[in-house]
C-alpha cells in the first residue's frame, strides 16, 4: 500500500513577540523586553507565517518559517512551526524532530499568533504542558496511526485511534482517520460509521494535510462524508460472505506476521470458505496448503489463483513486503513456479534413488518396509499470504 495521508489539524502554530533578551549586572539578572514595534526578523518572519497559515498559504507559510530558521536554529517557536508545517506537507519524521527540539528548547516568551486561539497571551512552555494531556498528545497519535498505516500496520492503527478517540469521542479528525483505518483493515462496516460520526459532527474544521489537493482547507465533516458515500458504492457490489472474507484475508496477514500461525490459519481457511472464488482466498489457501507441506494441493490453489477473476488486484498487506503493490496474479504465478522448482527437484531426487519402488503415503510414510523415501520437500522461503489493497480514499 502506498504511503497513506490522512488529515491532521496541528494543535499548535505559534510565535512569540514579547520574547526576553537577558543581560547580566552583578548578581541581578536584569530582563529587557522589547515594544511590540520592535520585532526581530525572528518574530516578523514567524508572525507572516502565522498569518500565511491562516490563509492557507502553506508553501509561502513554509517559506517564512524557514527563513526565521536560518536566523535563530534554536527558536522553540520557529522549532514549533516548522514542525507543524512539516506535517502539512507529509513529512511525519521529519515534524516529529521539530516538534521534539521546540519541547526541549522551550521558553516562557508568550504566544502572541496562534492557529488555536486559546493559547495566545499564554507562555510557550503552557502551551507544550496544557496540551500535552488532550489536544496535543491526540494529535501526536493520529500522526503515529498515520506512520502505522504508511507501514501496512492496519490493526495497530486502529487500536491506537480509538485509544484517541476515547481521550476526544467527538474529534472529527480522529474519527475520519478511524474510517479510513478500519477500512484498510476490512472491517467495513465500523469504517462507515465512523466516517458516519465524522460527516455528522458538520465540524467547520478544515483539512490541512492531505495528498489530494482538492480537498485542503475543505471541510473534515465533507471529505468523511465523500468517503463514506465511496465505501457504500463499493459494498453495493459485495455481498456480506465477500466482505466478511476480507476482513478474515486480512486478519491472517496480520496473525503471520505476528507468528501467531494457529489464528492465521483458521483465518486463511475461513475466508476461502465464505469467498471461495476470490484469488485471495485462493492463494491463501495454497499458503496454507504449502506450510502444512502439501505442495501439490498448494499447487492447484496457486494455480486457481492466477486463473481467477480479481487476479489483478493489486495485494495491499502481505507477509512478505516485496509483494505488497504487485497484482495477485504475479505473486500466485512466482508461487507456482516457486513450488514447481521444488517438486521438480524431489521427483529428480526420487528418480536418483536405487532399490524397489514404492508408494509414499500423503502422511509422508512409506508405503511397504523398504527404505525410507526423501523427506518429502517444502520451500526455504514460503511465498506470500497477500491481501488486498482497499481502494485510497480521497485525501
Amino acid at each position: 500500500m502506498s504511503r497513506t495521508s490522512l488529515c491532521l489539524i496541528a494543535v499548535i502554530a505559534v510565535i512569540a513577540v514579547s520574547g526576553s533578551h537577558d543581560a547580566w549586572a552583578g548578581d541581578v539578572l536584569a530582563i529587557t523586553i522589547p515594544r511590540r514595534s520592535e520585532l526581530t526578523p525572528v518574530q516578523r518572519l514567524n508572525r507572516e507565517g502565522v498569518e500565511a497559515v491562516k490563509r492557507q498559504q502553506y508553501e509561502k507559510a513554509a517559506t517564512l518559517f524557514y527563513k526565521a530558521y536560518l536566523y535563530d536554529p534554536a527558536d522553540p517557536f520557529t522549532l514549533n512551526n516548522l514542525g507543524y508545517i512539516s506535517e502539512v506537507q507529509g513529512e511525519l519524521d521529519r515534524a516529529h524532530k521539530f516538534y521534539a527540539l521546540a519541547s526541549e528548547q522551550g521558553c516562557n516568551a508568550n504566544i502572541d499568533r496562534s492557529n488555536a486561539k486559546q493559547l495566545e497571551g499564554k507562555p510557550m512552555q503552557y502551551a507544550f504542558e496544557s496540551l500535552q494531556d488532550v489536544p496535543m498528545r491526540v494529535n501526536r497519535m493520529n500522526v503515529d496511526a498515520m506512520d502505522l498505516l504508511s507501514a501496512n500496520r492496519g490493526f495497530q492503527a486502529v487500536a491506537l485511534l480509538r485509544e484517541a478517540l476515547s481521550l476526544d469521542p467527538q474529534n472529527p479528525f480522529t474519527l475520519n482517520n478511524l474510517g479510513v483505518a478500519d477500512e484498510s483493515i476490512g472491517d467495513y462496516d465500523n469504517a462507515l460509521r465512523s466516517y458516519g460520526a465524522a460527516a455528522e459532527s458538520h465540524s467547520s474544521e478544515h483539512v490541512v494535510v492531505t495528498l489530494d489537493r482538492s480537498w485542503r482547507g475543505r471541510s473534515v465533516s465533507a471529505m468523511a462524508l465523500a468517503s463514506a458515500r465511496r465505501l457504500e458504492e463499493r459494498m453495493k457490489k459485495m455481498d456480506g460472505a465477500e466482505v466478511s472474507a476480507v476482513l478474515f484475508t486480512l486478519r491472517g496477514v496480520s496473525a503471520t506476521n505476528q507468528n501467531d500461525w494457529l489464528a492465521a490459519r483458521q483465518d486463511f481457511l475461513h475466508a476461502y470458505s465464505l469467498d471461495p472464488a476470490s484469488a485471495f482466498s485462493l492463494n491463501n489457501r495454497g499458503y496454507v496448503a504449502e506450510r502444512d507441506g502439501d505442495l501439490e494441493t498448494a499447487q492447484f490453489f496457486y494455480e486457481k489463483a492466477r486463473k481467477a477473476g480479481d487476479s489483478n488486484t493489486r495485494v495491499g498487506l502481505a507477509t512478505d513486503r516485496s509483494a505488497e503493490g504487485k497484482k495477485l496474479f504475479t505473486v500466485a504465478t512466482d508461487s507456482d513456479h516457486q513450488v514447481d522448482g521444488v517438486l521438480d527437484k524431489y521427483s529428480q531426487d526420487r528418480r536418483r534413488q536405487t532399490g524397489p519402488i514404492e508408494l509414499t503415503l500423503r502422511n509422508n510414510t512409506p508405503g511397504g518396509d523398504s527404505s525410507v523415501p526423501p523427506e518429502r520437500p517444502s520451500p526455504s522461503n514460503v511465498p506470500p499470504a497477500v491481501s488486498p489493497s482497499a481502494p485510497q480514499p480521497p485525501h
